[in-house]
């Protein structure tokens, strides 16, 4: 789900039409027809963590569009005047209410798709007590047996979910890079 392209200039407000600039760029960028202005459009970042204590990981269910009911590790937009691992820890705070302890950079994620891209962190959960946000209906442990795999909400989620638990099981953790069709 690709974002609606820009109509105006977020300087001067006139229309934009999309075509290639004049400065020697050679993809079509929507350019400002007043003020010349040419507006990139990025990708977005979603930041997370994978909560674990012991064997077990955090998941919550979601109270939210999309994917209402679904399971999925605490994230959501990064957001201006953060890191990325500021952006991960807001994010497992008020989706789960847990208290934890931030470690490394786990999984970066890109899905080309949908212009996003996806980082979650590891973070060693200091309770197994906790007090999730609105956007959450429930959050919970599971061991890997257990963990509701149909019941994921995104492919990142559980891309993420397979290689925490067989960086677990060999005894090191390293950073995955990965592409999401």
């Amino acid at each position: 789900m690709l974002r609606l392209p820009i109509k105006h200039c977020k300087s001067c407000g006139a229309v934009v039409h999309y075509r290639v600039p004049d400065d020697g760029d050679v993809k079509e960028r929507a350019v400002c027809s007043l003020c010349s202005t040419i507006h990139y459009e990025n990708p977005l970042n979603v930041v997370g963590t994978v909560p674990y204590l012991g064997e077990r990981v955090l998941l919550c269910k979601r109270n939210i569009e999309p994917r209402w009911g679904k399971w999925t590790l605490p994230a959501g937009f990064m957001e201006l005047n953060e890191t990325l691992a500021q952006g991960a820890a807001r994010e497992t705070l008020e989706e789960s209410g847990a208290q934890f302890e931030m470690e490394g950079l786990f999984s970066v994620l890109s899905v080309v798709r949908t212009g996003q891209v996806h980082v979650f962190y590891r973070a060693r959960l200091l309770s197994d007590q906790f007090d999730p946000g609105h956007e959450t209906l429930e959050a919970s442990l599971f061991s890997e047996a257990a963990i509701p795999w149909d019941e994921i909400a995104f492919t990142t989620v559980r891309e993420t979910l397979r290689r925490y638990f067989s960086d677990r099981q060999s005894g090191r953790f390293q950073v995955h890079d990965i592409d999401i069709d």
